[in-house]
Formats: C-alpha cells, structure tokens, sequence
C-alpha cells in the first residue's frame, strides 16, 4: 500500500487498520508477539525490530545484526503506522540525523499513524521541542538549556554525592534486595525535583508520569489502556499547571521557571507546555535511572572489567562512557520524510517514517570493536549516538555523565562487590530499552 493511497486527512487510523493487508499468523508473530523465531530463522522481510517482545526478551542484538548486514535500510509495514524503514548503521543515522530538511522531527519522534490520519487536537497541541525543526526547535531548546550547563552540573554535584552517599550507605549488607526501585529510581528522583525545583516529597510523582508516558498499555503492565494514561498525564498538567503559575510571581533557577519566563515558551498554553514537561521528564529519568541500572548488570556480565575497575578506580572515566554506549537507553529516535528521497538505493516516500536505531549503532561492527563487548578502555566510546547527534544531541547529557560517575565513585568507596543475583526483567518497550527489576546483593569487605 503506498503513501499517495492513505494520504488523505479524512481517513481515520481505524480506517486504515480495517484497510491494513492481511498477514500470516507466522508473520504477525514475528513482528508483533513474543517468543519471536531468531533471527536466521526469519524470512529478512519478516523482521521487525520495532518488537517489543525482542527487547523483554532480550533478544534484540541478532535482529539487529542482520539488518545492519543484509538490509541496512529495512522496510516494514503495519496497519497503524503504514510504511516505515529502520535505519541500523552508525554512519547512516549520522547522515540523516544532519539532514533534518529532508528528515524532519516535527511529525513526531515515535512510531505514529500514517500520514494524513486525523489527530485529536487535544493530542496535537502536546508538543515537545524535540519534536520540531529550526527555527522553533532552537528558540525552545535554547530556552532551558542553560539547566544542563557546565558550571551549573559543577554546583549540582556536591548535592548529588551527598545524596548519592546516604543512600549507598542505607542499603542492607548481604540481603537480596531490587537495584531499580532501591537505588536508580531513587537517585534519579532526586535528581529530577531539583532540577524542575518541586517539593523533595513529590519526587515519585515524576518518576510515575515519566513511566506513564513511555509505557505500552497490557494487562497488568504499569499502565492498562490508553485511558487509564490519559488520566494519570491529566494529573501531571494539573499539578504543573499549578507549577507554573507560582513561577510566574516566584521564579527560581529551574526548568519550570525557565519555560514560564522564556520568550520562546512563555506564551504557550498549559497543554501546550505539557509537550516539553514531559520530554524533559522523561529525558532526566529513563535514560539516566536504566544506565545506572546496566552498569551494575554490565559489570557482572564483564566480571573481568569489573576487577579492573576494583583495582584502578580511575577506569570510572571509561565506565561513563561505555556502558551509555553498550546500554543505550533509548533506542531509537524517528525522523519523516518531508520530500521523496533516496537513501542508498531505497526510495522512501514523502510521509513515510524512518526509524533510527541508536542501539543498533552503538552495536556496528563497522565502527567498534567487539561491539557487544563491554571494555572499561574502549578508545571510542564517546562516539556512541545514545544521546543522537546534530541539532538534537540530548543537552542533559552532562547531567547524566555527572550522576553515573559520582555514583560509581561513590560505590567504589563503600562496596567490595553488588552482586547480581538473577538475571533482570526488562521494560516492555521497544524505545525505552531498561529494567524494571534487577536483585542485587552488596558485599562491604
């Protein structure tokens, strides 16, 4: 089915999933559901690594794999996307990326409907920075940055190693407990009631909304339908729409503030501001709580890495940067064409979807070595795309650097060892790639 035929803006997504071809059992279980064949068992064709049963399963890297082999612009289809590639090389995502002109964000950064269906305006009108183009992007963007500036990460530590110390120094000695609610979760609470400068005691409700936004409703699963999630985000504008007005007579040095007395920002409505709430929440939790959380696991998987870093603690400084590599936290970013175009020999339509899979290229054999190793002293690893690249590179990647290195600093100080104790379980998600349980052990001598 192509573009031209659903680009039509009467045409509603239940339309076109009534219109979508009809697929084999076979196919839609490998697209779609779990206990997904292996890679080398699959038609190429039938690969689809927007599943999110690869990524709970975690099972993800051998799909991956071939793509970047056989078919590193792959095609997929589905009824409430339509026609979408998935980008799976390093070099290639750094190409696109670069060309936000003909590869825009401001259709979305997530897989979304085909072109064309109509939207809510009530959905429409939640924007976020990180989904627009120059010039509005760089007026918003602009308008928060300074959050994530170097002096300001340089005052923010002190209060972070604080933190970071009476937690570590709170956890039970050789009893099973869960590292994600325990301690990354916690510290990453933290973290984020400062910087959007809410009450200490309000700190979960972040984390909450955060893991609302991301979640993909299942029974039983941290949301259950969409409108169970429309209400809990209903709660988060409320609550910062009463935010917002307090800083508009009492602003401090905070992400609230700075979107109310922005003049890019300051005009927008409440839902409008809910857009950028959400981003920044979201961008100062998952990405930062699921590092913290696959470093400890990474270590172990690496336990000879994890004796390196024992017996020299400066190897810190390559941690950071490897395990943001070998982890990626988000992974992947969506961009849409905004003209007919070709990428090495695909011919990608005007409104099609290009999926870039960040944690596919931080896996490119092409540009690392031993990829799916994780190495304390890889020369490369600042060049990981965890944090995309170009007029979109993640501007609270400082903020995340900071907190991981003082965390393992502070671990190195208290801890011989944090053991894991049975493997994780993982987020139901193929753009959030983290944990939702990871038992641990901590051993003082």
């Amino acid at each position: 089915m192509s573009i031209a035929e659903t680009d039509r803006t009467d045409e509603t997504r239940e339309a076109w999933l009534a219109r979508a071809p009809v697929r084999s059992p076979e196919m839609e279980q490998a697209r779609f559901g779990g206990d997904v064949p292996s890679a080398d068992q699959l038609d190429l064709a039938d690969i689809n690594p927007l599943n999110p049963h690869l990524f709970r399963e975690h099972r993800w890297h051998e799909h991956f794999a071939r793509l970047r082999r056989e078919d590193p612009v792959h095609l997929n289809e589905m009824g409430s996307s339509g026609r979408y590639w998935s980008v799976t090389r390093w070099e290639d995502i750094r190409t696109i990326e670069a060309d936000w002109d003909t590869f825009s964000s401001a259709r979305g950064i997530t897989l979304g409907p085909p072109a064309g269906t109509k939207i809510p305006e009530s959905i429409e009108r939640v924007r976020m920075f990180i989904a627009m183009d120059p010039p509005e992007h760089t007026q918003q963007r602009k308008t928060v940055r300074d959050v994530a500036a170097l002096d300001n990460v340089r005052n923010l530590e002190p209060l972070t190693r604080e933190r970071m110390g009476d937690l570590l120094d709170s956890l039970p000695e050789g009893e099973t407990f869960d590292w994600v609610p325990t301690v990354s979760k916690e510290l990453t609470a933290m973290m984020l009631a400062t910087l959007f400068g809410i009450p200490h005691e309000d700190r979960h409700k972040l984390i909450r909304w955060s893991d609302v936004a991301t979640s993909i409703p299942e029974p039983g699963g941290v949301v259950e339908s969409g409108t169970q999630r429309r209400e809990e985000l209903i709660e988060c504008l409320d609550y910062f729409t009463a935010q917002w007005e307090r800083r508009r007579t009492d602003p401090g040095y905070d992400l609230v503030s700075m979107l109310v007395h922005g003049e890019a920002t300051k005009h927008l409505s409440p839902l409008e501001q809910l857009g950028n709430l959400i981003l920044l929440i979201v961008g100062g939790n998952d990405t930062t709580r699921n590092t913290m959380s696959g470093s400890v696991y990474a270590l172990n998987r690496f336990p000879e890495q994890y004796d390196r870093l024992l017996a020299d603690h400066s190897l810190v400084d390559g941690l950071v940067p490897e395990i943001i590599r070998w982890q990626t936290p988000l992974a992947y970013m969506r961009r849409t064409a905004t003209t007919d175009t070709e990428f090495l020999g695909r011919k990608i339509a005007k409104g099609e979807q290009v999926l870039l899979w960040y944690v596919s290229a931080n896996r490119d054999e092409s540009f690392f070595d031993d990829p799916d190793s994780f190495d304390l002293t890889r020369e490369n690893a600042r060049r990981h795309l965890s944090f995309g690249t170009s007029i979109h590179h993640c501007m609270g990647n400082r903020v995340a650097e900071m907190q991981i290195r003082v965390l393992w600093e502070e671990i190195l100080k208290r801890f011989s060892r944090i053991e894991v104790v049975d493997e994780p379980e993982r987020t139901f998600s193929s753009f959030i790639n983290g944990y939702v349980h990871l038992p641990v052990r901590v051993h003082r001598d």
